[in-house]
């Protein structure tokens, strides 16, 4: 069976996520490692990580992952934010392995002005010192897939497998797909042959063993579209035929997979979380 879960806010502390995952009924847990908005955040403290993990230790929960903040831009060619956001790049692996997580997901980053070969080989180098210095950590670093908006990296699976061939060293690099941002890169994952074809693919350009996580997200955006937009499991144009496809696939759905879909409740006043995953339970089912 798939392991389902979601991104949970830490709001209140990092052991208040577990909590609302529990209460969702998540298997697997998505968080931040920090305010996504800013750059620094005060050091963690003991407290803060024993707490977090004696939740996880309690609830049973498994596979958890940390996002990171989405000021963070690797491919810049400005060198000062360039070393803005490894630093911070940085300090987010080294929380998130504090944290016990088992990956830190990170989108590659936006070309910007610059040449996209010279963004994609300024991402190499900032995973490289990352991996460099933290050496001991046994936290992976995966790259999310992107919708490729703008000067976005990361849309095709040839960026992402030339950021591994740059990459001195790629013991703990590995990949985070999300079936919205795949769509909207017009990857033909809505259709049998479609996603046959994308998972192939991928499994000659970088390999099925990197692969590590799943995103789980419709799209407001059809096909092509280039726009993130996520929208609720079934609602939106990647399906839910898409998705029952997925979670049966054997080659992929022993993978953690996380729902990032709107949060509130639903005009019967039922939790998103909950009606998502349990539609996600029903798909798998069927």
């Amino acid at each position: 069976m798939p392991i389902l879960g979601a991104h949970q806010s830490i709001a209140g502390g990092f052991e208040k996520a577990v909590e609302r995952a529990r209460i969702a009924g998540c298997e697997c847990l998505q968080i931040f490692t920090k305010n996504c908005n800013r750059w620094k955040a005060p050091p963690l403290t003991d407290e803060q990580v024993v707490a977090f993990q004696k939740a996880l230790q309690q609830s049973g929960i498994t596979h958890p992952v940390g996002h990171s903040a989405y000021l963070i831009n690797l491919a810049s060619p400005d060198p000062e934010l360039w070393q803005k956001s490894l630093e911070a790049f940085n300090e987010e692996y080294q929380r998130a392995s504090r944290l016990g997580l088992d990956a830190l997901i990170i989108h590659p980053g936006a070309a910007i002005s610059g040449d996209a070969a010279s963004a994609l080989e300024r991402i190499a180098t900032a995973i490289t010192r990352v991996f460099e210095n933290n050496p001991d950590s046994k936290t992976w670093v995966l790259l999310e897939t992107t919708a490729g908006q703008g000067t976005h990296l990361g849309r095709t699976f040839d960026e992402l497998a030339t950021i591994f061939e740059s990459a001195r060293d790629t013991r703990r690099l590995g990949v985070c797909w999300d079936t919205c941002h795949m769509l909207a890169a017009d990857y033909p994952i809505d259709t049998p042959e479609g996603w046959d074809r994308t998972v192939r693919w991928f499994d000659r350009q970088i390999g099925l063993d990197r692969l590590k996580a799943i995103h789980l997200n419709d799209s407001k955006t059809p096909r092509g579209s280039g726009i993130d937009r996520h929208e609720h499991i079934g609602r939106g144009y990647v399906g839910q035929a898409t998705f029952q496809r997925i979670l049966r696939d054997p080659r992929v759905n022993h993978l953690p997979m996380y729902i990032e879909t709107p949060k509130g409740k639903d005009a019967a006043g039922q939790d998103w979380d909950v009606v998502n995953l349990t539609l996600l339970r029903e798909l798998t089912a069927k």
